[in-house]
């Protein structure tokens, strides 16, 4: 079992120290959370949480993942960075490619892209970008983003996008990890498909069965059910061995730890999150050897 730290919507000077304590400590990634802007006007409702609504997010600060894995790749060595998850249809494919790729040689191979669908269809019309049909466009940005990070020439001819045969330098030296986020069986399916792994968005812990059964069901269809696929899961069993171990036996592969409720207003110092990142790693992480 891996385990992923996780920290959002905070002061954005607390992401350096937080990393490097987090590599210190053992953890094998840190979450990269994405957010494109606070809209005024919106009744939209937000999918991960109880009540739907959307006002946590309101004056939150959202550093750009591209430009804070950047930051943080510059103060470690070891950890990992997981984008959880880039909203990858409201942006360009071949400007998501050169910044992911440049990331992954700037940090020697330490990403790991996490995508998916935008709740919001204000992020769509803002960027100029239909809402109809952003599965499918998610869909050809993953075959183009696949092609262009291994250093060949590549073309694609979609519905689309439209992009002449060019290369991109540097790419990285293994290839990128693309996971799919998302808990709708389109999302569930798509991961089967044409991931390399899924990341759970959280949410009602009695629905973490169905979803990992949907998900195993979707990669036998696929025919992927014995390849390598990463399983990223938000879990209250992940708070102690035994539950760490049970999650492993349903076939989860990383656990992603928080030590607040992102819904709400962050009241922890810095102190405090580096004494409990450091108290799970001695009390769980430790333990799993």
């Amino acid at each position: 079992m891996r385990f992923t730290y996780a920290e959002a919507m905070c002061d954005p000077a607390q992401f350096v120290p937080l990393a490097k304590a987090a590599e210190e400590a053992g953890y094998h990634s840190f979450s990269i959370p994405d957010s494109l802007c606070y809209p005024r006007d919106s009744d939209t409702e937000y999918p991960y949480n109880d009540d739907g609504t959307r006002e946590f997010l309101e004056g939150k600060p959202f550093i750009d993942p591209f430009c804070l894995m950047s930051a943080l790749g510059a103060v470690t060595e070891r950890i990992r960075f997981a984008t959880f998850v880039i909203k990858l249809p409201i942006r360009q494919p071949v400007l998501v490619a050169k910044q992911a790729t440049s990331v992954a040689c700037m940090t020697g191979d330490r990403l790991t892209l996490g995508v998916g669908l935008s709740p919001w269809p204000e992020d769509y019309r803002v960027t100029g970008t239909e809402w109809r049909r952003r599965g499918k466009r998610l869909d050809e940005m993953i075959e183009i983003l696949r092609g262009l990070c291994s250093g060949d020439f590549f073309e694609y001819h979609g519905e689309f996008y439209d992009i002449p045969a060019l290369k991109l330098c540097p790419v990285p030296t293994k290839p990128l990890p693309i996971l799919i986020g998302g808990h709708a069986d389109a999302a569930l399916r798509r991961a089967a498909e044409r991931g390399d792994g899924w990341m759970h968005g959280g949410g009602v812990h009695e629905k973490l069965d169905d979803l990992l059964a949907k998900l195993a069901r979707f990669r036998s269809e696929a025919g992927r059910q014995n390849e390598p696929f990463q399983v990223h899961v938000i879990s209250l069993d992940a708070y102690t061995p035994d539950g760490v171990r049970q999650l492993e036996d349903k076939g989860v592969t990383d656990v992603v730890i928080g030590f607040r409720n992102a819904y709400q207003a962050d009241n922890q110092t810095l102190q405090q999150k580096l004494d409990a990142l450091r108290a799970y790693a001695d009390n769980v992480i430790a333990k799993m050897g």
